[in-house]
């Protein structure tokens, strides 16, 4: 009899961001490689992943309580409560975001910790965030069986935050996927040259450094490349909006995009840039190596032990190695084509069906199979 596990997926509830992309991707090859029966957990169980459309083509409860912060808390509990109430009992529970809910019952626990950015930058997280995180993070990874987590990175970070023996804690990288990001064809090739960063828009991201930096360039430059910013709305980003504005000749907001959407953005980019403060991991950059697009990266937390040497680093804190780093990449055509052979030969490294099957190791490790 196949063991019985859980998959806590309220991050599939509304535009897939990292943690969103983490769990669907995971899910849906644990489903291929069929080893186990698997529930999922949207505030009330079910046997049906949600498929990134579906989930975003409706008005879903994540997207409708995410922008109040005490009504999501208020439902936050409620939910919790009624999972207490759930009959089932799993042989493993598996919390690919962080806390695990204490209400569902399972033999064995796994949690996946990305990152501590709720302690490093409390300033970069909306305040409920940070609070929740305080009162509940160290007592339920206590009570978790194993620690999963997407780099050495932040194994070290975990080690030197918690009581935990160093096997108990394995490094999972995260994935791509290569049937969606690998340079695209199309007949109607931009005539505007552009500059692509993906992230969503707020203060972790260093999106307010990038405009800045960009703004630095000459008038010259900045007609021949502009700056195009894709992603979901994120919190606390006015002011990063009107730089935007301010800015509007020549840099541009798409929003969130769908997936065949930004393989093309990132094939079409003369230059990708991710100038973010702090990572866990970091997959856009691996998604543009993909696509065959150079790669600007800050020399920041994970990034550098995943992008290796085939991306170019700068101080995502000092906007003059940003802009030098964007003039460097764009007037060098040879190294353009350096970072495009490695880009590639580094993203062949990353994929989700080799993450997933890690994660079952790891779960038939802690199951005693």
């Amino acid at each position: 009899m196949k063991p019985k596990i859980i998959i806590d997926a309220l991050a599939l509830l509304g535009p897939l961001t990292g943690i969103g992309r983490y769990t669907y991707e995971n899910a849906k090859e644990l489903i291929r490689l069929d080893n186990y029966q698997i529930d999922y957990f949207y505030g009330y169980t079910s046997d049906k992943l949600i498929t990134p459309s579906s989930a975003q083509g409706t008005k879903s409860l994540r997207s409708v309580i995410v922008k109040n912060p005490l009504v999501k808390a208020v439902i936050r509990k409620v939910m919790f409560r009624l999972s207490g109430m759930m009959a089932s009992r799993y042989n493993l529970y598996w919390q690919p975001n962080f806390i695990p809910n204490n209400s569902i019952k399972a033999d064995k626990i796994v949690a996946t910790v990305h990152d501590f950015s709720w302690e490093i930058y409390p300033e970069f997280q909306p305040i409920e965030r940070v609070k929740y995180f305080q009162k509940h993070f160290y007592s339920s990874i206590a009570q978790c069986n194993h620690i999963i987590t997407g780099s050495e990175y932040t194994k070290r970070e975990i080690i030197e935050r918690i009581e935990i023996a160093p096997d108990k804690i394995t490094v999972i990288y995260h994935g791509i996927n290569h049937s969606v990001f690998y340079p695209r064809q199309s007949n109607d090739k931009p005539i505007q040259k552009y500059i692509l960063a993906v992230g969503s828009i707020e203060p972790r991201k260093n999106l307010k450094n990038l405009l800045m930096a960009y703004s630095m360039l000459d008038k010259e430059f900045r007609d021949e490349y502009h700056l195009l910013l894709v992603g979901a709305a994120g919190w606390n980003n006015q002011e990063i909006v009107n730089e935007i504005k301010a800015l509007s000749q020549w840099v541009s907001y798409s929003g969130y995009v769908s997936d065949d959407e930004l393989a093309l953005l990132y094939t079409n980019a003369s230059l990708f840039i991710y100038p973010s403060l702090y990572e866990g991991f970091g997959i856009p950059p691996l998604e543009a190596m993909a696509c065959g697009t150079p790669v600007i990266v800050s020399n920041a937390s994970t990034l550098p032990e995943i992008c290796a040497d085939a991306a170019y680093y700068v101080d995502p804190l000092d906007t003059q190695s940003i802009k030098e780093g964007i003039l460097k990449i764009l007037s060098d055509e040879t190294l353009q084509k350096a970072l495009v052979t490695k880009g590639f030969a580094r993203g062949k490294e990353f994929s989700w069906e080799k993450s997933a099957m890690k994660h079952q190791a790891l779960f038939d490790k802690v199951l005693g199979k």
